[in-house]
Formats: structure tokens, C-alpha cells, sequence
């Protein structure tokens, strides 16, 4: 059957599918997420609902997605489970309250898990698409993910052909999937810049069952702007790295950087393109942000691995308009490749990510409030932290308008241990925790990073807890964070109360 013919409405699209089909969804953070399938779906999911027939899908996507995607199929009650990660309120909501079910993964190994059947039949892959051929070429918009690997394991495939981007984006991605054990080769990239597939997601054209077209933008929101808080962050990391290239520890041509999401991100990018101590340098990471598109106008970023252009609307009108320079700096892959600890390890990056809190001994938390509520997920942090050359988490010292410290004795979720984190930094300072034990790393912590008013809360629990190689007192370390549980401010803690002497 031609491709003409496959041309359908999203509202037929959506029919196709089935109460507890499972649908890989493309989209890695809201740019390159489908939209008009999952937002018919929804409507369908309402009417069946009230209809007194159940319809609920397994979503599985590359990372998080738009309020099309997530918010609409959480608000209409249709998703069943949920993985890899996310972000939308609604979700949040259903997850935290039990009525999604979800489980949290490291991004690099979602498509092989996929692959390997660890999460059961996939009924249908739903991407979004700027150009798709006779043959079964699919080029992406502006996000890889896990869409090659939800494409090759899905009965059926459904494309949103969105005309809201060019089909000249063409070239900007690097399609290339690694076997399966026990046939898997080492990845043939030693470089951010060299190119190792093709520039389309090849499928059988006999699996794509539907084609709607769209012209809907990317719903990409804008972060908060920088205040003092995160650009004192970001100097402080621009300032460390800095040190670190004077005393011989980075090369002086310096090394390819991985920046995870968000306003702390865009400051401390900010502040390492203003630094004239840090050469232009290239960067391997999963999201390319608006301040990345700055640093490679002004020649800061030399090159760009990433598996999401998640840009502001405006800009990325501007990339539109002078593509063929935009992709000689920028190159899109699957989330199994910007990801992959083999290279993350082989080209030695330096990885800055963000923490929720942190604990005397540098265990990180970034993924629970008070350790139970989902916040997002674990993301590709783990990925990155584990493998990298330095490996550094960043934060604000204080949270809740300061009734919070996000240091805290002991985290209340634990992501990253000890053994991965490196170095922290908030607005107060720089913590190098290398080669430091337990008991240095806790004064360190303290003394560098830990905000002002909560110093001596924080020496209150270390000064009395001397035992041991990691000395904590089960008893105590959660006293600050019951202190606020009971009273909405984890300040005034009485340690004696909570069993220290």
C-alpha cells in the first residue's frame, strides 16, 4: 500500500488501539514528542470511560514528554504503567497517589531492555516525523530517544508527519542501534563528531499502519531565569574546573561536558562560556538547551552530541533559518548512545548534574521529595555519574524559602552513592570529596557547601556521631527531615531527643 494511502485523522489513529496495548511514544522531554495521537487517545480513553469500558495503555517513551502526551492520557485516567521517566504534574499526581503504576530506569538501557522482551509485547510505536519515504526512511524532528528501538519491536507503527518542522532537518541525526549480546561490537565512536549510522530510522514500510499530519510546535516550556543563587552555582563549578585544568588534572585542551536539565544547568553553562579560563570545548550530553545554541553562536562549543533539541520556541525558528550551519555543530542520536557508560568512560566526560539533597558523606538524592513522592526520575544521571571522568551534582543549599537545607546527615532516597559522587557544589562552595574518607568528607560538606543556618544543625548531629568508619546513628538521621514532617521546618532539631547524647 502507498503511503497516500496510509494518510488518516488522528480520532482513527487512536482507534487502533486497544485496552492494555503497550505504545512506545517518541519524545525526550517534550521536543520530538507525539502529540495529536496520544491527545485522541485521550478523549477516546474519557468517552469509553464514562461508557463503562476500561482503556488504558503501558506508555513508554525515551525520557519525559509534553502535556499532550503525559498530562492528557494522566488526566483522562489511560495509562496503566509508565516508564522510563517523567515530568508532568498530572502524572506525577496519579503515580504518587498509586493509580499509575511506574518504575524508574537509567535511560541508556531502556531500548535494550526493550529489545531483550523485559517489558513485554509492544503493540504500536507512535513517533513524530518531518519527512518518511516509500521505503520506510523515517527522519525525527527534534529528538531521538528510543524511537529506533520502539519502531523495530512494535507490531505497527503510527506517524505524525508535523509540517511545524522542516524535512531538511535531515542530516542532523545519527541513527545507529548496537546488537544484542552475544553478537554486540564496541561502539565505533571515539569522538563527539564522527558519525556512525545513518540519518533516518529504517523500518519495514509494511509496519506503518497510519500516517496523520500535524503541524503542532513542541511544547517546550521556558526555564526560570538565572538568579544569584544559580549563577553563584555556576561560577562556582565554572571556577572549579578552571582550578582543575591549572593543576594538570583536566588537559588543557579540556574535555567533552555532560549538563543535565534545567535553570541550574543553563547558569552553570552560562557562567563556563564566560570564563576565559575554560578553552571552547565540545559537549556529549542528552539535551541540547538554549544555552548551548548561545555557546555555539559565540564559538564556546565547538560541537554537540545530544538526543533532544529542547529549545524555546523562538529559537529554535532561528535554527530553521540557517540549518546547514546549526548541523555542522549539532548531532542528534538514540538515548542508548549519548548515554552509553562505554562512552561516556572512553572519552573521559565531565558530568554536572542536579540533586535534591545530599547527605554528610556525599550519597545523593535526586529523585524523591522526603523520600517517598516521586518527583521525576532518575533520568540519564546514572548513566553519566557513574562513568565519568569527574563527576560533580550541583544544588541550591536551601529549598522551601529556607525551611528546608538540602544537606542533610543521611538522604532520604538514595540514586548516586558515595562511590560516584565526586565533588558538590551549591551557591556556598565547592566540596571535593576525592579521595577524602567519610569523616573528612562530612566537615568538608559542611563547611563548603551546607548554608549558614544550618551549620550548626548539621554539626550537632556530626559532633556526636564519632563511631565508626561512616558514622551515623539510625535513631538521628532522619531528624531533620521528621522535623519538618511534624512542623513544615526542619530548623530546631533536638538531638538529644532523637537519641544522641
Amino acid at each position: 500500500m502507498a503511503l497516500r494511502d496510509k494518510f488518516m485523522t488522528a480520532e482513527e489513529a487512536a482507534a487502533l488501539i486497544n485496552d492494555n496495548d503497550t505504545i512506545g511514544f517518541s519524545g525526550f522531554t517534550p521536543a520530538g514528542a507525539a502529540k495529536a495521537i496520544p491527545t485522541a487517545l485521550a478523549r477516546r480513553a474519557k468517552a469509553e470511560h464514562e461508557a463503562g469500558r476500561p482503556l488504558q495503555i503501558g506508555v513508554v517513551t525515551g525520557a519525559s514528554t509534553g502535556q499532550s502526551l503525559d498530562g492528557e492520557l494522566a488526566l483522562a485516567e489511560a495509562i496503566s504503567w509508565r516508564t522510563p521517566y517523567q515530568s508532568n504534574k498530572h502524572l506525577r499526581a496519579a503515580i504518587n497517589a498509586g493509580r499509575t503504576r511506574f518504575f524508574d530506569m537509567h535511560l541508556s538501557t531502556l531500548p535494550q531492555q526493550v529489545r531483550y522482551g523485559f517489558l513485554g509485547k509492544f503493540n504500536w510505536a507512535v513517533v513524530e516525523a518531518c519527512d518518511v519515504t516509500e521505503d520506510g526512511e523515517i527522519v525525527p524532528t527534534t529528538s531521538v530517544g528510543a524511537a529506533p528501538t520502539f519502531c523495530g519491536v512494535a507490531d505497527k507503527i503510527l506517524i505524525e508527519l508535523n509540517q511545524n518542522h522542516p524535512a531538511a532537518l535531515r542530516g542532523l541525526h545519527d541513527i545507529y542501534e548496537p546488537l544484542d549480546p552475544p553478537h554486540r561490537k564496541p561502539i565505533p565512536l571515539s569522538d563527539c563528531s564522527s558519525r556512525i549510522g545513518t540519518p533516518y530510522i529504517k523500518v519495514d514500510p509494511a509496519k506503518i499502519a497510519g500516517i496523520v499530519e500535524t503541524n503542532l510546535p513542541d511544547e517546550v516550556a521556558p526555564f526560570d531565569p538565572s538568579d544569584e543563587t544559580t549563577q553563584k552555582i555556576g561560577q562556582n563549578v565554572a571556577e572549579f574546573l578552571a582550578a582543575e585544568i591549572r593543576l594538570g588534572r583536566i588537559p588543557k585542551e579540556f574535555l567533552p561536558l555532560q549538563s543535565g536539565v534545567g535553570n541550574i544547568a543553563n547558569a552553570v553553562l552560562a557562567a563556563l562560556g564566560e570564563n576565559a579560563d575554560i578553552p571552547p570545548f565540545e559537549m556529549f550530553s542528552e539535551v541540547i538547551q538554549d544555552s548551548v545554541i548561545s555557546l555555539i553562536e559565540k564559538g564556546k562549543c565547538k560541537f554537540v552530541t545530544g538526543t533532544s533539541l529542547t529549545v524555546s520556541p523562538g529559537l529554535l525558528k532561528k535554527l530553521y533559518t540557517d540549518l546547514d550551519f546549526y548541523k555542522k555543530h549539532i548531532c542528534l542520536r538514540p538515548q542508548e548512545i549519548t548515554n552509553n557508560p562505554e562512552i561516556v568512560r572512553r572519552l573521559g566526560i565531565i558530568t554536572i548534574n542536579t540533586a535534591i539533597e545530599v547527605d554528610l558523606f556525599g550519597n545523593v538524592n535526586s529523585t524523591h521529595v522526603m523520600g517517598s513522592s516521586m518527583m521525576n526520575g532518575i533520568g540519564g544521571s546514572g548513566d553519566f555519574t557513574r562513568n565519568g571522568y569527574i563527576s560533580i551534582f550541583t544544588c541550591p543549599s536551601l529549598a522551601k524559602g529556607g525551611k528546608i537545607s538540602s544537606i542533610v546527615p543521611l538522604v532520604s532516597h538514595m540514586d548516586h552513592s558515595e562511590h560516584s559522587v565526586q565533588v558538590v557544589v551549591t551557591e556556598n562552595g565547592v566540596a571535593d570529596l576525592r579521595c577524602k574518607t567519610p569523616h573528612e568528607r562530612a566537615r568538608l560538606i559542611v563547611a563548603k557547601c551546607a548554608h549558614p543556618d544550618f551549620r550548626r544543625e548539621l554539626h550537632g548531629y556530626f559532633d556526636s556521631v564519632t563511631k565508626g568508619q561512616t558514622p551515623t546513628t539510625l535513631s538521628a538521621a532522619f531528624a531533620m527531615h521528621q522535623r519538618f514532617l511534624d512542623t513544615g521546618d526542619m530548623r530546631g532539631v533536638d538531638w538529644k531527643a532523637a537519641g544522641l547524647p
